[in-house]
């Protein structure tokens, strides 16, 4: 039993289409957020860390050294033999188009990178960045734009200071899905104000709208944030693990079976983290996941070649929204 059993994971999706292990080469290429830089607001999202957006934060070394060091790691812990070079910290489309395809061109020119996965915001895909993208793809580059919406509810977004909302995400996987490219949503489970029910409704409505794939992780509450005030105080309290584990579950199996998740859950530097404390432990929260799955899967008496979901009221909509 474990979790490629029941979750099409995107190690597992990228061996079967390449037939070599691919792993993401996490890079930061100094960008910023309209979240933080006054365009949209300042502080950042409730849940974000401000001693990252401090203006004497060292510049991060260059992207062919980053991609080196990731690949000295990840050879030998997991064997892989290409890559897609990831770039994630903060908004990764949110510069002109010439400097964005400076920086992609930089990370493609490596001979074992395959392709890129581009974190962003919703609200920062003007349609020449996904011009650019859909280039790389129809050259045969692996492809994927990463929407961070963390949830559907505007009210929520408008809580954790978010920026932006659920139409803007809809506006951006519209432009981008016709022109074929692979959308990842980011999902947040446990954010204020919300309950397990949420984050299934969230899922989908995102559902509806299609997607290709879902990065799903618990909210952290980390020092130097306004979020870690608003805990202190009593104001929130996080998600128990198994609340945690039954929203997943449930997720995966709502998703069609050909849906691609990139993560189940997330971890935050043991140094900065306050709760919950169960963050600090992956392989727990993988391995109750999977073990969650494997009971669903008993109980509904759901083969592991169907289609995850294909049964459940509502998902024949979600499968043909996927499709389209």
């Amino acid at each position: 039993m474990q979790l490629s059993d029941y979750v099409n994971t995107l190690g597992q999706h990228l061996l079967a289409k390449y037939g070599c292990r691919v792993h993401k080469l996490a890079i930061d290429a100094n960008f910023t957020c309209p979240n933080r830089d006054g365009s949209k607001g300042i502080g950042g999202c409730t849940f974000c860390n401000n001693d990252s957006f401090s203006p004497n934060t060292k510049k991060p070394p260059s992207i062919l050294m980053q991609m080196n060091a990731g690949k000295a790691v990840i050879r030998r812990r997991t064997g892989a033999e290409r890559y897609l070079a990831y770039f994630q910290a903060y908004t990764n489309t949110y510069a002109e188009i010439n400097a964005l395809k400076t920086l992609y061109d930089e990370a493609l020119a490596d001979p074992e990178v395959i392709g890129l996965s581009i974190g962003t915001r919703p609200d920062c895909v003007p349609d020449p960045v996904l011009d650019l993208l859909t280039r790389y793809q129809d050259q045969g580059k692996e492809i994927w734009l990463e929407l961070g919406l963390q949830s559907a509810f505007d009210k929520t977004l408008t809580r954790v200071n978010r920026g932006h909302g659920f139409a803007e995400y809809v506006d951006a996987v519209r432009r981008a899905r016709h022109r074929n490219l692979q959308v990842c949503c980011h999902l947040i489970v446990g954010l204020p104000g919300e309950n397990p029910e949420c984050s299934l409704e969230s899922h989908a409505r995102v559902m509806e709208h299609g997607v290709d794939g879902f990065k799903i992780h618990p909210l952290h509450v980390v020092k130097n944030t306004l979020l870690a005030k608003q805990w202190r105080d009593g104001e929130y309290e996080p998600l128990a693990l198994q609340d945690y584990i039954d929203t997943v579950s449930e997720i995966v199996i709502r998703s069609p079976r050909e849906t691609v998740f990139h993560r189940l859950t997330g971890t935050a530097q043991t140094q900065l983290l306050l709760a919950p404390d169960w963050c600090q432990r992956k392989w727990l929260v993988l391995n109750s996941i999977t073990q969650s799955l494997h009971q669903q899967f008993e109980d509904r008496q759901l083969p592991h070649e169907q289609t995850i979901g294909a049964d459940l009221p509502g998902r024949q909509h979600a499968r043909a929204a996927n499709s389209g």
